[in-house]
């Protein structure tokens, strides 16, 4: 049902274009394809250069040590080895499986002979990147064949005329639920890349209550970011950074959760406060060029002839429940993408089954088809995830990323209090583009900065802050991140988003410098 345009041009409605300048973005391939360039070229212009990492074995219950030219050698399973080793981290971290990744080990880091690139690393990097990231691929392949099911029966368009009629006129009510419980999910276990599953079955429901593109991803995407960038027991986050600190993640929770609370209320008051523009002007919407492509993709064709009956109302029934049962996964069962695509088929199936049957009834070959062209709708968006991956695998192929690493602990270097622990919030700001995984950051580069505290008499878990704030605030914006996959996922222009998502970065890199400068003045010594 579409509220908000009727498919004609601005001269066709007598609307005068807008004026200014206008930026022509490239599309998410385009931009990840340069980057992906500008990857190659970085491995030749910037000095190579690795820390030994540490892994542990669960099965020998000894570590292994991985020299910067690759040579491996075995130290016992214990707390004295890694004291001799200067990892200032509790030896049960590991054997607990809390840290389950190659740590880096401080005063390691060694020159490497040049590893650059050559130009046929740049098709080579995006095949590879794409085929990491295929349990993404296939989670988000079967969600789209669920959504294409659950369209073809009717369900979506019936359900959403009778939530419609009884929304009418408390709508942001909806945006509001949303954006809290992404922030909800995000500090408690980083609820992002999950949250794709959430836009086949909001944006819809958004476009019926006159709302656009920005209001989904804002809901979803920004919120749920927001509620990660503030994480409080997030175990791919703040607690595995802490493991990696020789910390416990109980340390500065109290500042980490009123964070949440003002993060939180900044990003629904800022939701609120764009909401209410675009219902007082349509006009107003950062994405009102692309409104007609947009509805096209996600409205629903709802007529009033289309009964809510009680098939249609089991189905969505059991469409809606495959999401708290993914949450429940991740947070109970650790689940993975695997185990919720496997969620999401079984439901599929189940849904396809009760389709055969009935006056309304659908043929074998109709649901067939229906999953896959849902299927098939969602390529661009996972082959972006891929493309993605295959940057940052260039960067690590050629030795960049421990180089700035070793290149940021030079920086910071004889400095002390809040200069300190400004400029640290900055270079996580800046580790945030080449390593965009929380936890790949964290192990990276936890043990060697962590220690830096120390040396200027502040606690491990200021360290912490800085890294969640930083990082996630480059989060909000890289490419190699999540961001150009949920933009793609809409149709969205990067340069829309860019309008729309800097006044968030700015905040959390005002007050989470505010709120690391306080922490330093309290408790530094």
């Amino acid at each position: 049902m579409s509220v908000v345009t009727d498919g004609k041009t601005a001269s066709e409605t007598g609307q005068k274009p807008k004026k200014g300048f206008r930026l022509n973005v490239p599309t998410a391939f385009t931009i990840l394809f340069f980057l992906t360039i500008i990857a190659v070229f970085a491995t030749w212009f910037v000095p190579a250069g690795q820390y030994s990492k540490l892994a542990y074995d669960k099965e020998t219950q000894a570590f292994s040590i991985t020299s910067p030219q690759g040579e491996v050698s075995t130290v016992p399973g214990n707390q004295e080895a890694l004291d001799k080793l200067g990892v200032d981290i509790k030896y049960e971290q590991f054997a607990n499986g809390a840290i389950g990744k190659p740590i880096s080990i401080p005063g390691t880091y060694e020159r490497l002979e040049s590893n650059p690139a050559g130009l046929e690393k740049i098709p080579q990097a995006m095949v590879n990147g794409t085929m990491e990231a295929v349990d993404i691929m296939v989670f988000i392949f079967v969600l789209g064949g669920l959504i294409g099911v659950v369209r073809a029966t009717g369900s979506f368009e019936s359900g959403l005329m009778a939530l419609t009629k009884k929304t009418k006129g408390h709508e942001f009510a909806l945006v509001f639920a949303m954006s809290l419980f992404m922030i909800v999910g995000g500090t408690l276990c980083g609820l992002e890349e999950e949250a794709v599953a959430f836009y086949p079955i909001m944006c819809p429901i958004f476009i019926a209550m006159g709302y656009d593109s920005i209001i989904a991803v804002g809901a979803i995407f920004l919120a749920g970011s927001m509620g990660t960038t503030m994480s409080t027991v997030n175990p791919f986050s703040v607690v595995i950074a802490s493991n990696a600190a020789g910390i416990q993640f109980t340390e500065g929770i109290w500042w980490r959760a009123v964070s949440c609370v003002v993060g939180a209320a900044v990003v629904i008051g800022y939701l609120y406060w764009y909401a209410k523009k675009i219902k007082a002007n349509p006009e107003f919407s950062y994405t009102y060029e692309d409104r007609d492509s947009y509805e096209k993709q996600w409205g629903m064709m709802s007529q009033e002839d289309v009964p809510f009956n009680w098939k249609r109302k089991i189905i969505l029934v059991l469409f809606f429940a495959g999401f708290p049962i993914m949450v429940w996964g991740v947070m109970a069962r650790g689940w993975y993408f695997p185990l919720m695509a496997a969620s999401f088929l079984t439901i599929t199936i189940a849904i396809m089954i009760l389709s055969l049957f009935g006056k309304d009834r659908l043929t074998e070959k109709q649901l067939v088809d229906a999953f896959s062209n849902g299927a098939s709708s969602l390529v661009a968006v996972s082959l972006i995830i891929g493309l993605a991956r295959g940057i940052n695998s260039i960067l690590k192929e050629g030795y960049v990323s421990d180089t700035i690493l070793y290149g940021a602990t030079k920086l910071v270097s004889g400095m002390s209090g809040p200069l300190f622990i400004i400029i640290m919030m900055f270079i996580f700001f800046v580790l945030g583009f080449v390593v965009p995984s929380s936890s790949g950051l964290a192990v990276l580069s936890m043990p060697i900065m962590a220690p830096l505290a120390d040396s200027v008499g502040i606690p491990r878990w200021i360290i912490v802050c800085a890294y969640q704030w930083g990082q996630y605030a480059m989060l909000y914006l890289a490419p190699t991140g999540l961001v150009m996959a949920t933009l793609q996922m809409l149709d969205m222009k990067y340069s829309h988003w860019l309008k729309f998502v800097w006044p968030m970065v700015v905040f959390v890199l005002v007050f989470g410098g505010g709120m690391l400068v306080a922490q330093t003045l309290i408790y530094g010594h």
